[in-house]
């Protein structure tokens, strides 16, 4: 009984090692399907796989870790095709980020539901900002080791490298976190008003990144407008459609991104994606917050209407006749 039980738990846990890295190596198809070259080496504004990998290892543990590495392998060999010594460095890189954010993201206290303005802060500065700056050095330098990148290039292609996995986590943990929560919608939920703000994301995204008259700025009020009715479970989507699409704008070389160099859209691409981000975490973070401070008080002052039934029957009804009221309709 006890071997059987060992035995269920390795196949488990081997089932989630291939998971992750299947699930690592799709998403890193997908990053590749708009990448950049700069001073030869080849980048992506946005960086898919950092943002698995971190979910990945928030939902279940640091367990999962030879996914992350199996996957990153993975995709370095069908990039190159052959295995070496700077391999097993990018692999190690790319593998450490991850795991350093999580571990320094479990230390200073956060929570995934990301319902606290300070987890806000800690997953953007420590968890992105930080944790990122490890699979960044390491790629560049290997890159700089292996004659494939001049040293006067590396601190431009560095900042890509990092500005692209920063990206990946701002974007694709946030929405990840809230998938893990995601139920049917019921027939009360704001339907209208839910579509009303997926056909304006869309339409409003596009001109923003299409138009030549650079209006970026108009995905702004997008963003607040999903994370003040919708907070993460609709800011998070909003900037991920966001981030894609100016992208590929930017890829393509049309709108405010056309004539400039590779270098300047990949700074404009960044600011861009880094602002938005930004503005859909904290934002739907401080909403949550804010509603859950509302919830502890009403929960406060209907103990407190209890024991006042309690010490003076009827005295709560004329303290707090929205109570009265609640309770006479049954709500």
């Amino acid at each position: 009984m006890i071997r059987s039980e060992r035995t269920r738990r390795t196949a488990v846990a081997l089932l989630r090692i291939l998971a992750v890295a299947a699930a690592y190596y799709l998403a890193a198809r997908l990053g590749l399907v708009r990448q950049v070259t700069i001073h030869g080496a080849v980048v992506t504004p946005l960086w898919p796989p950092t943002g698995i990998a971190l979910s990945c290892l928030l939902l279940l543990g640091l367990g999962i870790w030879p996914g992350i590495a199996l996957g990153s392998l993975v995709v370095i060999v069908t990039l190159s095709g052959t295995v070496t010594p700077s391999t097993v460095v990018v692999v190690a890189g790319n593998t450490l980020a991850p795991v350093c954010a999580y571990l320094i993201l479990r230390r200073a206290g956060f929570r995934t539901e990301l319902n606290r303005l300070r987890d806000g802060v800690v997953l953007v500065f420590l968890g992105a900002l930080a944790g990122m700056v490890i699979s960044a050095t390491t790629g560049t330098a290997m890159l700089v080791a292996d004659d494939k990148l001049p040293l006067s290039a590396f601190w431009p292609v560095w900042a890509a490298w990092w500005a692209g996995d920063v990206i990946g986590v701002l974007v694709v943990t946030p929405l990840l976190l809230v998938m893990r929560k995601a139920r049917m919608p019921r027939v009360t939920d704001r339907w209208a008003e839910a579509g009303a703000l997926l056909i304006v994301a869309v339409a409003g995204a596009l001109v923003a990144t299409r138009s030549s008259l650079a209006m970026l700025y108009l995905v702004f009020p997008i963003i607040i407008w999903a994370a003040l009715r919708f907070r993460l479970a609709g800011s998070a989507p909003c900037a991920l459609l966001v981030s894609v699409l100016a992208i590929v704008a930017g890829t393509d070389r049309v709108g405010p991104f056309a004539n400039h160099s590779i270098v300047e859209i990949m700074v404009n691409l960044t600011v861009l994606n880094g602002a938005v981000a930004l503005t859909s975490l904290l934002l739907a973070a401080v909403v949550a917050e804010q509603q859950n401070v509302r919830r502890r008080i009403e929960r406060a002052c209907e103990e407190l209407a209890e024991v006042v039934d309690q010490l003076a029957p009827g005295r709560s009804a004329a303290a707090w006749p929205f109570r009265a009221r609640d309770e006479r309709e049954g709500r």
